[in-house]
C-alpha cells in the first residue's frame, strides 16, 4: 500500500526549504459530505515560498501543510455524499494545503474540471490565471486594439496576461528585469518586450508610436512601479498585485497630480472572500475551457515527487527559472 505523505512545517524561517518536511500521515475516516482525493499535481507559487519564510500577507496557523492550489481525482466518497462521482477530476480548494498525496475535502467546495486536459496545466488554474483575467477585466474597460503594459512579464501571471490579452485583441508591452528573459516572453506572444530601465518611457513611446496606454500591471514594486506609471496615458491606472523587488512601490507626484493616474492594489484572496460562488464558478469554467482547448498554458521547468519537497522548494525559490515548479505526488 502506498505511503501517504504531506509536506508539513511547524515553524517559519529565512531558508524556506529548511522548514518543510515530507512526513507520513493517516487519512481520517470520511464524514458525510466529504470525499477522498488523490492529488495529481500541485504547483509551488511565490506566495507559497513567502508563506514558508513568514513574509506573506496572510499566514496559516502552525503546524500547516504547504500549498494553495492543485488538481486531483476523487477516489472515495463519504456517507451520504452524492454531489460528485468517484473518478471526477476536481480543482482542489484554494488554501487547503495541497502539497500532499491525498486530501479529504468537502464535496460542496469542489469545482469539477474536464478530464481531457493536461493535469499539470489544470493544477495551476486557481491562482495565476484568475489573477491575470481579473487584472485585465476588473479595473479598466479595455477594447480590442488597446495597449497595456506589465512588468514581471516572464512570471506565471505575466504569461497568462499575454495569452488572455491576445485572445481579446489587447496589445501588450512586456517589461522584464534581465536580457535573458526577452526571448522567452517574445515566444509566449509578447508583442513588445523591453528590459526595465530609466529610459523605459521613451522606449515604450517609440515602440508604440506614442499610442495611449490605459493600464499598467505591476508585480515588482520599488522604482519599477514609477517607471511603469511614467508610460501611461492621462487618467490611466496602475494596479499592483505583487512586490518581487521587496521594496515599497514608488509613485511620482507628477504622474498622480498632473497626469491624473489612479493607483490600486489587487489581492486574489480578497476577491475570493468578496465574490459570489456563481461568479467564481463562471470564471473557472471559462479558464478551464481555455486550458482544455490548449489556448492557455504556463511553462513548467521541472516536476518533483513529494518526497523531494526540499529540493522542489529550493528550486522554486531561486531567482531565475524558465517556468513553474510542480509537485506530482502520485506520478507512479
Amino acid at each position: 500500500m502506498q505511503t501517504k505523505l504531506q509536506a508539513r512545517y511547524d515553524h517559519r524561517g529565512a531558508v524556506p526549504e529548511a522548514v518543510i518536511e515530507a512526513v507520513p500521515f493517516e487519512v481520517p475516516a470520511l464524514q458525510p459530505g466529504q470525499v477522498l482525493i488523490e492529488v495529481m499535481a500541485a504547483p509551488i507559487n511565490p506566495s507559497d515560498v513567502l508563506t514558508l519564510t513568514g513574509q506573506y500577507g496572510s499566514l496559516p496557523p502552525l503546524p500547516a501543510v504547504g500549498g494553495n492550489e492543485g488538481v486531483g481525482r476523487v477516489i472515495a466518497l463519504g456517507p451520504d455524499t452524492n454531489s460528485i462521482a468517484v473518478g471526477q477530476v476536481v480543482l482542489l480548494p484554494v488554501g487547503s494545503g495541497t502539497w500532499t498525496t491525498h486530501m479529504v475535502a468537502e464535496a460542496a467546495r469542489l469545482i469539477s474540471l474536464p478530464d481531457v486536459a493536461d493535469y499539470a496545466q489544470l493544477s495551476m488554474l486557481a491562482v495565476n490565471p484568475p489573477t491575470a483575467a481579473l487584472l485585465l477585466s476588473d479595473f479598466v474597460q479595455l477594447q480590442a486594439g488597446d495597449w497595456i503594459i506589465q512588468n514581471a512579464a516572464n512570471s506565471a501571471v505575466g504569461s497568462y496576461v499575454i495569452q488572455l490579452a491576445a485572445l481579446r485583441g489587447i496589445r501588450t508591452i512586456n517589461v522584464v528585469r534581465r536580457e535573458s528573459a526577452v526571448a522567452g516572453v517574445a515566444t509566449l506572444g509578447g508583442e513588445v518586450v523591453l528590459v526595465d530601465g530609466d529610459d523605459l518611457a521613451a522606449r515604450v513611446k517609440a515602440a508604440t508610436e506614442g499610442a495611449p496606454i490605459k493600464l499598467a500591471i505591476d508585480a515588482v514594486g520599488g522604482a519599477s512601479t514609477r517607471r511603469l506609471t511614467s508610460t501611461l496615458a492621462e487618467s490611466a491606472m496602475v494596479v499592483t498585485y505583487g512586490a518581487l523587488s521587496g521594496a515599497p512601490s514608488e509613485l511620482s507626484a507628477r504622474d498622480l497630480v498632473f497626469n491624473d493616474i489612479t493607483a490600486k492594489g489587487f489581492w486574489l484572496a480578497r476577491w475570493f472572500r468578496t465574490t459570489s460562488p456563481a461568479r467564481q464558478l463562471k470564471l473557472f469554467a471559462e479558464l478551464a475551457g481555455l486550458v482544455a482547448e490548449g489556448k492557455l498554458s504556463a511553462p513548467i521547468e521541472a516536476t518533483y515527487d513529494l518526497s523531494r519537497i526540499k529540493d522542489a522548494v529550493a528550486a522554486a525559490a531561486k531567482g531565475e527559472r524558465g517556468g513553474k515548479i510542480l509537485l506530482v505526488p502520485n506520478h507512479s
